[in-house]
């Protein structure tokens, strides 16, 4: 994940420059270590009748200080990707990341140095009166020594930027699937994701059959019976009743199917968008739902699909399982995603393996997005997703 400009506060600034001191240390002690790892491996390979392996105890250094890396980086630097790499890869790493730590180092210490002499200038001028080389705090030195400061704490904060930015790429294109191995993954992935959207769209054809069989379909027996029974019946009035029991019927049956076909597709999506298909879902639902739609304009009309599933699904499970008295969704937009949260104050224990929120999941993966349900005993429960629109 890329920071923005607007990530780097002093926060993540004071912990980039502890995580770049801890790294300029390891990066000393991985320099003595590549140092006698290079004489092991001349001395096994000169031993090894031409064969060019590397010696146990340098690959379980080479993998132990990575190892010790990897949890600066994931600590420090919020590096934390899943990698696969042998002892020649981490070897390989080491020797690159060695002069990116010393690197981080030197700046550490121009920051401290510059530090200390700014503020020994301060004391001497305002405090001690013993003015440092002489020059006394006259206004245009003072506005000089401040806008150069000022220049130098900016390339130094830059040199912290960069130096992480660096750290980070070279833990990426060294420990990281080559190229290959990236698209070999990649086919995989959509190979599974496209099986799991046949299956997905199986199990919206049973449940579509189950809904029609075992709604509409007895709503339209129950039907024929009625105008059966009042077509053989003798008396003019019982024959009415029955017919008025079998208009009545006729409009529940009708109400059913209206209900099969929503959840199979609203059309309100098609015709007003998102924000309006979610207000439905709002106001068909049993719980209280709150609704902070902040997305400008339209967005793919599959991700308009899939975020609405995964909120009409959620809130009816909320209503059906949870136990919650009220629900909120919450859904955002980024230049490259859409973000949805809901989250109700129910009992919590949400199965993400059962059957419609794994549906939704493999709904969310078509698309290449992420899909979480956080629902610990007790609640509550938080269902997250977030699509590629870009």
């Amino acid at each position: 994940m890329t920071a923005s400009t607007d990530a780097w506060g002093p926060r993540r600034l004071v912990r980039a420059a502890v995580g770049l001191t801890l790294g300029a240390v390891t990066a000393v002690v991985e320099m003595a270590l590549l140092a006698v790892a290079a004489l092991l491996m001349a001395y096994s390979l000169a031993f090894s009748r031409g064969q060019r392996t590397v010696p146990t105890v340098v690959a379980d250094a080479a993998r132990a200080a990575t190892e010790l890396e990897r949890r600066r980086l994931r600590r420090f630097h919020g590096e934390d990707r899943a990698v696969r790499y042998g002892p020649l890869k981490a070897l390989a790493y080491l020797v690159l990341r060695v002069p990116v730590g010393l690197l981080g180092g030197v700046i550490l210490i121009m920051v401290v140095y510059g530090a200390v002499i700014g503020t020994a200038l301060a004391v001497s001028w305002w405090i001690t009166g013993d003015y440092m080389d002489g020059i006394p705090p006259s206004p245009l030195i003072v506005i000089y020594t401040v806008l150069l400061g000022s220049v130098l704490l900016f390339l130094a904060v830059q040199g912290l930027v960069g130096v992480v930015a660096l750290e980070r790429t070279v833990a990426r294109r060294c420990l990281g699937p080559s190229p290959l191995e990236a698209y070999e993954r990649r086919i995989a992935q959509l190979s599974v994701t496209r099986a799991e959207v046949v299956d997905a769209v199986d199990d919206e054809r049973r449940r579509i059959e189950r809904d029609l069989h075992d709604g509409v379909q007895q709503r339209l027996v129950a039907l024929g019976m009625l105008i059966g029974r009042a077509r053989r019946a003798g008396d003019a009035e019982r024959s009415a009743e029955l017919l008025r029991q079998a208009h009545e019927e006729s409009q529940r049956a009708l109400e059913d199917l209206r209900e099969v076909t929503w959840r199979v597709y609203p059309t309100a999506l098609d015709r007003e968008g998102l924000r309006a298909a979610l207000e439905t879902v709002a106001e068909r639902s049993a719980l209280p739902v709150t609704i902070d739609y902040d997305v400008p304009g339209r967005v793919p009309h599959a991700v308009e699909t899939a975020a609405y599933f995964v909120v009409c699904e959620a809130v009816t499970n909320a209503a059906k399982h949870s136990g919650a008295l009220r629900v909120r969704v919450e859904v955002t937009a980024s230049a490259t995603l859409v973000g949805v949260r809901i989250e109700d104050d129910g009992g919590g224990g949400a199965d993400p393996g059962g059957g419609g929120l794994a549906g939704l999941a493999r709904r969310v993966a078509a698309l290449d997005g992420t899909f979480d349900v956080d629902s610990p005993p007790g609640g509550p429960t938080v269902i997250t997703a977030e699509l590629p629109c870009g």
